[in-house]
């Protein structure tokens, strides 16, 4: 590399990769066995001009060299080259802080084919910018390297030589000797600690053995030597008393020595410690460092007061004043949780007239009157207070268990002129709901504390307050002055504090509460809340419930009872719960209103008459008898006006649908005509499609014949139904003209049977249809080849209730003989049967 190209006056050259090396002349070799792989090589030679300080870098890129072979050798035919066998000194070693001579010799290198040697060593160390000018040199006729001065390892640990052997005319036959030259410590460093002055903290009476910190010190000679192996020791404690601590020679640990540490005796230790390399050989160099070990506190004195006995004194009826401070002595840290006193009042305090606190700042107790004191009962108070501390005793290792402290204190009660005292303070008057004005509830009188009598004391009640009741001012005898009632305006919360003044001769005044209660009385009828009803035909039981304003136990649970005798044995009342009861008949009794005088009964005995009135009526709903009146008078039923003139629209009514009926049904029997195959014509109406069979019933009411007219039977309750309907024409519409209709219903009393004088029996329509319905159904089960159809007719289950056109098997084909016209004129759900027949 041309370096000179670069900066002429380079002082410093160094290659940014240890690999390679670079000398003054740009010549760059590598410093140890190097494998190129396929990728590309670089590093970066930095050269310094010290004192104009200027910097420039050159890059350097290694690409690995092609290899050439030659066209007329085979592969197989590889070219031998012989190689020189070389020497390679081991490395060389020169002591630290050598004395010389120098310059000393280190090593000799020697060529067979060279005359003239050159070197190029760099150093290799800790912090070095620079390799040192001078410090090596090579005589250039006999090879031996000599070293002009002494070297410090911890600056320069080892040196690396190149060594170059070139002819007189500047030829280098030989490859480039690296030699190294180690140098080898010398114990000319001490050891010393990380720290100038070591601080660690242990709870007072911790046990032998606890961990209290660990000192470190380091050495800069070379490693895994005596030069640097290091042993602790304590030269001295202060106070120099037993040794409290142990300090481990190999790893610096400190640790507790003394059983018990006591913050209160000696609050913190002084150590000197020492360390020592060589193994802490006598010869070794050493170091001394400091260490302060505080000791921490703990709660392991329990406070006591400074006197056993106090004395004070205060006025009677005085609230929240201070009557006493205490104080405390504590051998604990001040301020720390161990030295914070809690005071109790142990004794004397039953009426919890006393309270006593701590004043953070001194930590002084507070003894104050939170509840008046009274000269009449109690001249003097003694009470026993104790003191603790906020945190718990931690004591030392068999150590007895710490008592705690108590003290005495009489307070002394000075009498003060008072005025009267109600006793009770609170006194509580019941008064029942009602009363009359003027009842006199109680009597509230006051007494004075230094007589214990109410001579010459006057009573009022201040204004302002609820005006239910007055007191005698002399005999303090309480009477009401209106009717309490809760159902009125301030009453309805039903109670009252009044405030009662008593006054002495002296004009001391005293105050007293009369909290005025009302009683609920039974003052409210009970009454039923619904008394018109309608009860139909199916005569469910009505619901009577009542109420009553009356609280319990004047209210539910209510009786019921009817007043009247004969309404009694026609009415009876049943329980349902405790305010409701059932009202139902007895028996079958005659249709019309009633009124049924119910007596309620309280549970409190208070009766409260009621008069119900039901309206029996013939209906299904509540509704139809709406307008409709009817009375019980003797046993008799009369009708009303408007039921009149019911009847008398309901019988023209009538009268007018029978004229229309007779006279459409007169034409049809005039153009009449019965075909032979009458059956053909006739429709039957029946829930299954299985041919039936005749039913032979007394319960079957027979019709006469008239006029070749069919006739019609109905069976009685709730069985089957059958019709014959005979038409005219060849369709279901000559069925309809010829007047169908059916018999709806027969009535309960009458049985009265209505007639159409267009239909047959079930007899005589089954003897003519028989024979003609078995040919059909020999016909329709066979086909062309004479099998058996798939579809002749079947019997089936009941499928619920028929079609009014009847029911239609596979006998009506349409290729039929028979005339079957009249089908195409069924109602559209027979059209899709059909279709559904001739598609099959």
């Amino acid at each position: 590399v041309d370096l000179k190209e670069c900066l002429q006056s380079a002082e410093f050259i160094s290659s940014s990769d240890e690999n390679f090396k670079v000398l003054e002349d740009g010549s760059v070799y590598t410093t140890s066995a190097l494998s190129l792989s396929a990728e590309k090589k670089s590093f970066t030679i930095l050269l310094k001009d010290i004192q104009e300080q200027v910097q420039k870098k050159i890059h350097v890129d290694l690409v690995e060299e092609e290899k050439k072979t030659p066209n007329t050798r085979h592969a197989r035919d590889t070219v031998l080259k012989r190689t020189k066998r070389r020497w390679g000194p081991i490395p060389s070693v020169m002591i630290e802080n050598s004395l010389g001579p120098f310059p000393l010799q280190i090593q000799q290198v020697q060529s067979d084919t060279a005359q003239n040697y050159t070197i190029y060593y760099s150093a290799s160390g800790p912090g070095i910018d620079q390799d040192p000018k001078g410090l090596f040199y090579i005589e250039r006729e006999t090879g031996n390297i000599f070293a002009t001065r002494a070297v410090d390892r911890e600056q320069y640990p080892s040196f690396q030589i190149i060594c170059f052997a070139t002819t007189p005319d500047g030829y280098s036959p030989e490859v480039p000797l690296v030699h190294t030259i180690r140098i080898e410590d010398d114990n000319d460093n001490a050891p010393y600690f990380t720290q100038d002055l070591f601080e660690f903290c242990v709870p007072e009476n911790s046990r032998p053995g606890v961990v209290v910190g660990k000192v470190i010190a380091e050495d800069r000679d070379e490693p895994y030597t005596l030069h640097t192996t290091l042993k602790y020791r304590i030269v001295s404690q202060t106070p120099p008393i037993t040794p409290a601590f142990s300090l481990h020679g190999d790893t610096g640990v400190i640790s507790v020595l003394l059983p018990q540490l006591d913050r209160e005796l000696v609050p913190s230790y002084t150590l000197l410690v020492e360390v020592r390399d060589m193994a802490g050989q006598p010869f070794g160099l050493c170091t001394t460092g400091t260490v302060v070990v505080k000791i921490e506190d703990t709660n392991d004195n329990a406070p006591s007061f400074k006197q056993i006995q106090y004395e004070t004194r205060v006025e009677e009826n005085r609230v929240n004043v201070e009557i006493l401070r205490v104080s405390v002595v504590d051998l604990d840290e001040p301020g720390s949780p161990g030295s914070g006193a809690v005071y109790e009042i142990i004794r004397g305090n039953d009426d919890q007239a006393f309270e006593i606190t701590t004043d953070k700042n001194t930590n002084e107790g507070i003894l104050c009157v939170v509840k008046g004191l009274d000269y009449e009962t109690a001249k003097q108070r003694i009470l026993v207070i104790g003191v603790n501390n906020e945190a718990p005793y931690l004591l030392a290792p068999h150590s007895q268990q710490l008592s705690q402290s108590t003290s005495s204190v009489t307070v002394h009660v000075l009498d003060v002129d008072e005025g009267p005292v109600f006793k009770p303070c609170l006194l509580r008057l019941d008064v029942k709901e009602c009363e009359d004005i003027g009842t006199a509830i109680g009597r509230y009188v006051a007494e004075d504390p230094e007589t214990g009598n109410s001579e010459g004391i006057r009573y009022r009640i201040p204004p302002g307050q609820c005006n239910w009741v007055n007191i005698d001012d002399k005999s303090g005898e309480i009477r009401t002055v209106r009717v309490l009632d809760r159902d009125i305006g301030e009453m309805r919360r039903g109670q009252c504090n009044i405030t009662v003044l008593a006054i002495d001769r002296n004009g001391k005044t005293g105050t007293g509460t009369i909290q005025v209660c009302i009683v609920p009385g039974n003052k409210n009828f009970p009454r039923i809340t619904q008394t018109d009803y309608i009860m139909c035909r199916d005569r469910q039981p009505i619901s009577l419930t009542a109420q009553d304003g009356d609280e319990a136990p004047y209210s539910a649970p209510f009786e019921y009872r009817i007043n009247d005798r004969r309404l009694a044995s026609m009415w009876k009342l049943t329980p349902q719960d405790d305010n409701s009861w059932y009202l139902s008949p007895k028996g079958d009794i005659p249709y019309g209103i009633y009124e049924i005088p119910v007596s309620v009964i309280d549970n409190g005995g208070k009766i409260g008459e009621n008069i119900v009135r039901v309206n029996l009526c013939d209906c299904v709903t509540p509704t139809e008898c709406d307008g409709r009146t009817r009375q019980l008078s003797g046993g008799n039923v009369t009708l009303g006006l408007w039921a009149i003139l019911a009847m008398i629209l309901g019988s023209l009514l009538l009268l007018l649908i029978l004229i229309t009926i007779c006279g459409c049904c007169g034409a049809g029997v005039m153009h009449r005509q019965v075909t032979d195959d009458c059956a053909n014509h006739n429709l039957i109406i029946s829930n299954t499609e299985a041919p039936g069979e005749e039913v032979m019933d007394h319960n079957i009411i027979p019709l006469q014949n008239t006029c070749d007219q069919g006739g019609y039977g109905v069976k009685t309750g709730e069985q089957q139904t059958f019709e014959m309907v005979k038409g005219r024409g060849h369709t279901l519409e000559s069925v309809k003209g010829c007047g169908h209709q059916t018999l709806g219903s027969v009535k309960e009393g009458g049985g009265q049977t209505m007639m159409d004088t267009c239909r047959y029996s079930y007899s005589e329509w089954h003897n003519f249809t028989h024979p003609r319905l078995g040919e059909k159904v020999h016909l329709c089960r066979q086909d062309e080849e004479q099998k058996h159809s798939e579809d002749y007719l079947l019997s089936y289950n009941y499928e619920g209730k028929g079609s009014l056109a009847g029911s239609v098997g596979c006998c009506s084909d349409q290729h039929e003989e028979e005339a079957l016209d009249f089908l195409d004129q069924l109602e559209p759900k027979f059209r899709t049967l059909a279709e559904t027949c001739i598609k099959r």
